[in-house]
């Protein structure tokens, strides 16, 4: 059965090579700094964190509010809710190692655990004491992690479609494939556009939102160099929840929660937001039923009213 199953692979990775190559072609890495030349701007800092630039923006005054983006998207996930947020907050989001104009992270070690050790560090060398925090998918994982780490910083904690526990759902296409052999070898070297547009469609609940702007910056952030391989390391590692593990931290976190979830959410389901929302002592659920796995991407008008509402609250 195992020979039968690598040959399966074998053929269709062959299939996808010429498939691909025939109405694609090859797709050569994108220099980090082309890639600043598109999507940095005059908000753009870079700081060095472990041999990484650290690529950030950091945009308005008042209390601080950072923002983690998810697998395989960038800080430019957050740009609707940063132009509103900064009128009346200090607006800090950044790329995560593996993704965005950060990249790849020396070590190859994409764990829960370095992440939350990356944030700590990033937080420090910036001097941001005390903060509100919220995290997307991946982000929203790290954001509660840290919480439980380090609750006297975080003020407000808000996950958006976070994981973190187990879910009822087969793994997404995109991982599957960059832990099986021949298609991540693929993946390397030949990253078509439709592939890119595919995964989106995944995580937006209204196909129509999808601009060919978004997946083309979707698609260029994957080709930054060095990227495609840290996407394929940080499959590989084992992100499996511990659930009794997770459900003993999460209930150690006090900090006022707010949790935003996509209805349509393909991906982590709305089952699991109604866990977070029992496991977490005190928390607040809103479901958006417009939404898949990106509210604050593909409806961020609505999830910012729920997200501005949470934080004028005193509570």
């Amino acid at each position: 059965m195992k020979k039968r199953s690598l040959i399966k692979q074998f053929f269709v990775g062959v299939v996808l090579l010429i498939s691909v190559l025939i109405y694609q072609g090859y797709y050569h890495d994108i220099p980090v700094e082309n890639l600043k030349k598109i999507y940095a701007n005059e908000a753009s800092k870079f700081i060095e964190i472990d041999g990484m630039q650290v690529h950030y923006k950091d945009e308005g005054n008042g209390f601080p509010i950072v923002l983690l983006h998810g697998t395989a998207a960038s800080l430019n996930t957050w740009d609707d809710w940063t132009t509103e947020l900064s009128k009346k907050y200090r607006v800090i989001r950044l790329d995560l190692p593996a993704f965005g104009i950060t990249g790849p992270n020396k070590n190859a070690n994409y764990s829960i655990e370095s992440y939350t050790k990356f944030l700590h560090q990033f937080l420090s060398k910036i001097n941001v004491n005390e903060f509100y925090v919220a995290g997307n998918s991946l982000g929203g994982n790290i954001a509660w992690n840290y919480s439980a780490e380090h609750p006297e910083k975080v003020a407000k904690l808000i996950l958006i479609d976070a994981s973190g526990l187990p879910t009822n759902r087969p793994q997404p296409f995109v991982f599957k494939m960059a832990k099986t052999p021949i298609l991540s070898s693929l993946f390397l070297y030949i990253t078509p556009k439709f592939f890119i547009e595919k995964n989106i469609k995944e995580v937006y609940a209204d196909d129509s939102k999808i601009s060919p702007e978004l997946i083309d910056r979707y698609h260029k952030m994957a080709l930054r160099e060095g990227n495609r391989q840290a996407f394929i390391d940080r499959a590989k590692t084992d992100f499996t929840p511990n659930e009794f593990k997770n459900l003993e931290k999460l209930k150690t976190i006090l900090t006022p929660t707010l949790l935003i979830w996509g209805a349509k959410d393909t991906w982590i389901p709305l089952e699991n937001g109604r866990r977070f929302n029992n496991i977490l002592p005190n928390a607040s659920l809103f479901i958006l039923e417009n939404s898949g796995h990106v509210p604050m991407e593909e409806n961020p008008k609505e999830s910012l009213l729920i997200l501005e509402e949470f934080l004028a609250n005193s509570h």
